[in-house]
């Protein structure tokens, strides 16, 4: 390796993760300009330089009905992936979450002499408590979002730094909301609520149409409500639709991307269960969390969790700091009482926005900075 021009392999396998890829990478680039980072991402890497062999969109199925449709052709790209890496032979190989893909993939390249690095620690804290082995065997150096996170890695011979969420550096501790209002063409005074249905196509397939129905009840009690969704990339011919059925009369603006946007500008947001929840927070935005799957994904983590919640600002908070409507409480009645509750509630509301903003000051310490400083440890056998 030349001092200044580390080579990387990287697999971030959807949007969440070519977000905290893209943002990991400006860091690495401040430290090592010439860089050259290759594999599989998205948008948000490109934009840092990265080299895409194959787009993330090919990654970014959810649970195991998705994953057994597309196993051959997942398990073709890894492979093909894998022998490309091996002949490269980068300083380190970063796989960015996506742990059913890339255990199988750093555990291959690990043994080949290729360094690991694992961004994002697995929620073994959660549940599948099985995965410690699996990362044991995958990866050299684990980067850890949450401060609690590297303890229980090291308990089982698992070398591991906490770094803080690159989204805590990247979103300001002061939301920009007439900013982002302006930009959006809302009235200061309006009452603006996000809808956030997720970034996969099997998410938006079970959790579009009730937030979308929730809207409309919203709407019936509360008239001069207006709604915001952002669509990921490539989403906008399955959302439309959706819209056009369920919620033809909603005062709904649709935007590409513009997630930040959204959320700075919004007084409150119904929101898919993943990363966008954690950003909500970090924008202080109350929330209520939904998710729905298919019945069999349901039916195999139901009863495997280790805790009670399971969005991250919950966790984090270890209480339930916003409501979670999970499966088949999903519904648009619930979603609508639990979203027009937080209006109606500004001592409620102040409060979370307090436990939001001490979680952001937490996750806030130069995430780019530390993991670049860990990333040299293991490129140079600390």
């Amino acid at each position: 390796m030349k001092d200044n021009a580390p080579r990387f392999g990287m697999v971030a396998g959807e949007a969440s993760g070519d977000l905290l890829a893209g943002l990991l990478l400006a860091g690495l680039r401040a430290r090592w300009p010439e860089l050259t980072a290759q594999g599989i991402g998205g948008p948000r890497m490109a934009a840092q330089g990265f080299e895409p062999w194959w787009p993330l969109d090919k990654l970014s199925v959810f649970g195991y009905v998705d994953a057994l449709w597309n196993l051959r052709e997942l398990l073709s790209i890894r492979k093909q992936l894998g022998d490309r890496l091996l002949r490269a032979k980068p300083d380190v190989f970063i796989g960015i979450d996506a742990p059913d893909f890339n255990f199988g993939l750093e555990q291959r390249l690990r043994e080949g002499g290729t360094k690991t690095v694992h961004f994002v620690c697995p929620s073994i804290w959660a549940w599948r408590a099985e995965r410690v082995e699996k990362i044991k065997r995958s990866a050299d150096h684990v980067l850890c979002l949450f401060p609690f996170e590297p303890e229980l890695l090291n308990r089982h011979g698992i070398a591991a730094s906490y770094v803080g969420h690159p989204l805590a550096d990247a979103i300001p501790l002061t939301p920009p909301k007439a900013e982002a209002r302006a930009a959006l063409a809302f009235g200061e005074q309006a009452l603006v609520v996000a809808l956030l249905p997720g970034s996969r196509r099997s998410e938006i397939a079970y959790i579009a149409e009730p937030l979308l129905k929730a809207a409309v009840l919203m709407q019936q009690a509360r008239p001069e409500l207006r709604f915001v969704m952002p669509v990921a990339p490539g989403l906008r011919e399955l959302i439309a639709p959706l819209v056009a059925t369920h919620a033809p009369a909603l005062d709904l603006a649709l935007l590409d991307g513009r997630s930040h946007e959204a959320l700075a500008a919004c007084d409150v947001c119904l929101v898919a269960s993943g990363t966008a929840t954690l950003e909500a927070a970090l924008f202080k935005r109350p929330m209520v969390i939904a998710y729905r799957m298919h019945a069999l994904n349901w039916w195999r983590m139901k009863g495997r969790n280790y805790q009670p919640w399971i969005g991250l600002p919950n966790v984090l908070a270890r209480e339930f700091l916003v409501p979670e409507l999970i499966q088949d409480a999903c519904t648009p009645q619930a979603l609508a009482r639990e979203g027009l509750a937080w209006l109606d509630d500004p001592a409620r509301y102040a409060r979370v926005q307090a436990c939001f903003e001490e979680q952001h000051r937490t996750l806030r310490c130069n995430t780019a900075l530390k993991a670049s400083d860990a990333i040299a440890q293991v490129i140079d056998g600390l």
